[in-house]
C-alpha cells in the first residue's frame, strides 16, 4: 500500500509498505527497522518475534519517545510484558499492532509532530 502524507515537517515518513518491506521516504528496508519521528533509522536485529529480548526494547528507550508503535509482523502478536519493561519503567507508552497498521498509525502520529517511534518486525517474503 502506498501512502501520501498530508504534510511533511522534516521528520521521517513511511511512504509505502508491503508484506516484507517498508519504505521510509525513498529508501526501502527489507529487514526489521526502528523508525523514529526524526533522525536516522536504525536497523533492528529482530528477524522474528521469538528472537526479541528486553535489550531490543532498551535500545528504543534510549531514543526517549513518548510512544512506541510496535509492528509485530504480518499479524498482530503480543510480546511478554517483561520484554517491554525498559519502556514501561520510563513511562513510554507502547501499542502493539500488525506492521501494516503500525505504519499507518505511525504516520498519523508523526504528522501530529508527536515523539513516536515505529519498531517494525519485517518477516520477509518467506514468513
Amino acid at each position: 500500500m502506498k501512502f501520501q502524507p498530508d504534510r511533511f515537517s522534516g521528520g521521517n515518513v513511511i511512504s509505502r509498505h508491503d508484506a516484507g518491506s517498508v519504505w521510509v521516504g525513498a529508501t526501502r528496508w527489507r529487514e526489521s527497522v526502528i523508525v523514529p519521528w526524526k533522525g536516522e533509522l536504525l536497523p533492528w536485529d529482530a528477524a522474528e518475534l521469538g528472537a526479541l529480548t528486553a535489550e531490543h526494547f532498551a535500545r528504543i528507550a534510549l531514543l526517549k519517545p513518548e510512544l512506541v508503535i510496535f509492528g509485530s509482523g504480518r499479524r498482530m502478536r503480543f510480546v511478554s510484558p517483561a520484554l517491554l519493561r525498559p519502556l514501561i519503567e520510563r513511562g513510554i507508552g507502547v501499542e502493539t499492532m500488525d506492521s501494516a497498521a503500525a505504519c499507518r498509525t505511525y504516520n498519523v502520529l508523526a504528522a501530529e509532530e508527536r515523539e513516536v517511534v515505529a519498531a517494525l518486525v519485517l518477516e520477509g517474503d518467506g514468513a
